[in-house]
């Protein structure tokens, strides 16, 4: 049992440019420079980060912050697919296929960052008299 550990261990570890990353997803660098918190901490805890930036959006009609899932697609979409889910190896779905997870988000949501120079518009909150 133990020989056949060590010969797929070796297959499954993932490399970029040479160099091994473990067992683990393949995750692309990010387009931007520095993330908004700790990849760490990003990684641990990003599933309860965009559920209080939605809380804060449909309840209080907040449509900026720092966690929100608009300014992820735009700083994680891939360069080939131009998403963070149509391919396998996209930033979202690489992990969450690792993981098992299945990725709800994009049914209602892009997943691709708007064209560049094109105007997205927000709809804002309505203030009660």
């Amino acid at each position: 049992m133990s020989l056949l550990v060590v010969a797929v261990l070796p297959a499954a570890a993932q490399t970029v440019a040479g160099v091994s990353q473990g067992l683990g997803p393949l995750v692309t660098k990010a387009r931007g420079g520095q993330c908004v918190d700790d990849p760490v901490f990003m990684r641990r805890n990003h599933m309860q980060l965009l559920k209080h930036q939605r809380d804060d959006t449909m309840h209080g009609g907040v449509r900026s912050g720092k966690y929100s899932l608009k300014a992820c697609v735009a700083c994680h979409a891939s360069e080939a697919s131009q998403s963070v889910s149509t391919d396998a190896g996209d930033f979202c779905q690489s992990c969450h296929s690792f993981a098992a997870v299945k990725i709800d988000c994009f049914g209602c949501h892009a997943s691709k960052p708007p064209a560049a120079g094109a105007h997205v518009a927000v709809a804002q909150p309505q203030v009660k008299p």
